[in-house]
């Protein structure tokens, strides 16, 4: 490197060391710059010591949350222990479900109260025919099992408490569940076992104790069953479910007793053990059942109902006695049944549940028991329509009562044939004072020819028996629930074809609709009855006015009745008087009148033979008519 450049550097050098002494930081600024640099590193130590105390101080709050927690669940259960005492171990717990199903049920059990929570009837739907069966729900129903334990000292109620449940155990035919309530004792407990069998409705129910003995009350020497359900609608018109459901219930004797439908009441059944407790809607039940008998002590049943309410039919409720005897290992044996008010169905149980289905008065029953039924039964598991089973019904009946019929339809017609005779006897007694002999002179002449002036109202009276019998029958007939036929959607209720709302007065005869079955059975019965009127016995009415306002009056009243009654009984009816009025005019075209009236002139001349009540009616005439004649004279 020469001279030149080596002083060239020098030089450069010389003025960057003047110029970063002339433009570099005094000593105030150094200072200040270092007091700044302090001040950072004192606040990140700060903020570091902050953030550990902070940290430890939430370690000590949690710490002491914990502990104040574990203070309170100290609390709690020593409150537990105080309340539930050996019983505390089942006063909290989770509520499960268990399910038990056949192919007919399926029941829903739930561990809090180890009950029966929920029941759904698999072969039958609401109206939607949608939408199953389910007779009660966990939200509508409620049942316990009450005693009291330590002396006196602490009532125990079972819906409160949780059972612990086993795991279910199927075999070919059945299958079991045991649920179990604890106490602080693993050998003292209360179980329940539940037993559904295969195509069953019923639903075996035990209840065990075991070393129970120093727990409950020694001066307790029974369990108090409670149940108690609110049922739901099943049906189309509520208030007909209104009208038929109650409780129900029956003596471990034969006497099967219930609650008016129609009102609410409380009755005690402290009279003697029972059998059972049906809680009854109107074409299904639910019933608790015990063979050997429930204790009668402060046994009683109770219905309530809400009127307003469109989604529940009635409250229903029972208190019945389970026996305890203080032994170590007790069980008790009773049963559930739930399902339709089948009579069939019923009937195979042998304990008197068929009782409940409405089938007419004594006597008047046996129509339904040795006919309808049978009838629906040989049917019921056919396609064919319920409405053309009505049909097949009623061609039975009218089959059967064709004899009388017959014997009907001669009378009448010999009451026809005796028109002029009944004339003449008329221009004889013209005076209305003579209204008294005029009358024994048509008697008498309705003896000598063997006719009978109440001819007219034999077929009424010989269906009336049958009516009652169906009018009981159909609408609690499960045959006919939900069976449509033609326009009616439920042969079981009413078939509505015009609704025309709220129309005072109109709605407490008739009601709000217009059933075209209810219609058409009465205008069928003005029919035959005005045909019978003209053309079979045309005096019946003359002489006895009174029968033809009654004739027209009966149908006026049944269609007021029968509007809002069950279709299928219309249907029935409506059939009947159809073949009635087809058989008068097949006897009136086949049968001669000249024979009848050459019978008739034959029997006149025969002597008449007076029966003991027609010669007492004779003497009581002649009694009224010299009684009226000396009344008569005296004034």
């Amino acid at each position: 490197m020469d001279k030149n450049s080596l002083l060239g550097l020098v030089l450069i050098g010389g003025i960057l060391v003047g110029w970063l002494l002339l433009n570099g930081p005094d000593k105030d600024a150094i200072k200040k710059q270092k007091h700044l640099q302090d001040s950072i590193a004192q606040a990140d130590f700060l903020a570091q010591q902050t953030a550990e105390e902070q940290t430890a101080a939430l370690s000590v709050k949690k710490i002491d949350s914990v502990e104040i927690h574990l203070n309170q669940d100290s609390v709690a259960e020593s409150k537990l222990k105080s309340t539930y005492k050996d019983f505390a171990v089942a006063a909290k717990g989770k509520n499960e479900t268990i399910v038990l199903e056949n192919n007919k049920v399926k029941i829903t059990l739930q561990t809090k109260g180890g009950n029966v929570a929920s029941v759904i009837l698999k072969e039958y739907t609401r109206p939607d025919k949608k939408t199953p069966v389910e007779l009660f729900s966990a939200d509508s129903s409620f049942q316990s099992l009450i005693f009291l334990a330590y002396n006196n000292t602490l009532q125990v109620r079972t819906d409160s408490l949780y059972f612990v449940a086993g795991d279910i155990k199927k075999t070919s035919d059945e299958q079991t569940i045991s649920l179990r309530l604890p106490t602080a004792n693993p050998a003292s407990y209360i179980e329940y076992v539940y037993t559904l069998k295969n195509d069953a409705y019923m639903l075996n129910y035990q209840i065990k104790t075991v070393g129970m003995q120093n727990i409950i009350s020694t001066n307790t020497d029974q369990f108090t069953f409670q149940w108690s359900v609110l049922s739901p609608s099943q049906e189309e018109h509520i208030e007909k479910e209104k009208q038929s459901s109650t409780v129900y219930w029956k003596f471990t004797g034969d006497e099967v007793d219930y609650i008016n439908p129609g009102k609410d009441d409380e009755k005690s059944i402290a009279e003697e053990p029972v059998q059972w407790v049906a809680l009854k809607q109107q074409f299904f039940t639910s019933a608790v059942i015990c063979d050997k008998g429930f204790l009668k002590d402060g046994a009683f049943v109770k219905t309530a109902s809400d009127k307003s309410s469109l989604s529940y039919v009635k409250r229903m409720k029972t208190e019945l006695g389970i026996p305890f005897n203080h032994g170590a290992n007790e069980s008790f044996e009773m049963r559930y049944f739930f399902g339709p008010n089948k009579y069939s169905t019923l009937k195979q149980y042998d304990l008197g549940l068929e009782k409940m289905i409405n089938i007419g008065w004594p006597v008047f029953n046996l129509i339904n028991k040795w006919l309808v039924i049978p009838v629906f039964n040989a049917f019921s598991n056919t396609t064919v329509s319920f409405g053309i089973i009505i049909l097949v019904l009623t061609i039975i009946i009218k089959t059967l009562l064709f004899p009388i019929a017959y014997k009907t339809y001669m009378s009448s017609t010999k009451m026809r044939l005796l028109k002029p005779e009944m004339d003449a006897i008329s221009k004889r007694f013209s005076d209305p004072a003579d209204a008294m002999k005029k009358n024994q002179e048509n008697m008498a002449l309705y003896r000598k020819a063997g006719a009978s002036p109440f001819s007219g109202c034999i077929p009424a009276l010989i269906q009336f028996p049958i009516l009652i019998a169906l009018l009981n029958f159909f609408p609690a007939s499960i045959e006919l629930r939900q069976k449509s036929f033609l326009w009616a959607q439920d042969l079981s209720t009413y078939d509505s074809v015009w609704t025309f709302g709220h129309v005072p007065i109109i709605n407490s005869i008739y009601g709000d609709h217009v059933s075209l079955f209810a219609l058409l059975m009465f205008l069928s019965t003005v029919a035959y009855t005005w045909v019978n009127a003209k053309y079979l016995t045309p005096d019946t009415q003359t002489q006895m006015p009174g029968m033809k306002v009654m004739m027209y009056l009966m149908p006026l009243i049944f269609l007021s009745f029968m509007n809002s009654y069950s279709s299928g009984l219309s249907w029935y009816y409506f059939l009947a008087n159809i073949i009635t009025f087809g058989q008068t005019l097949l006897m009136r075209n086949f049968i001669d009148d000249k024979k009848i009236r050459a019978q008739i002139e034959e029997h006149m001349k025969k002597p008449v033979k007076k029966s003991a009540f027609q010669q007492r009616l004779e003497d009581m005439t002649k009694q009224q008519q010299v009684s009226a004649s000396k009344s008569k004279n005296k004034k």
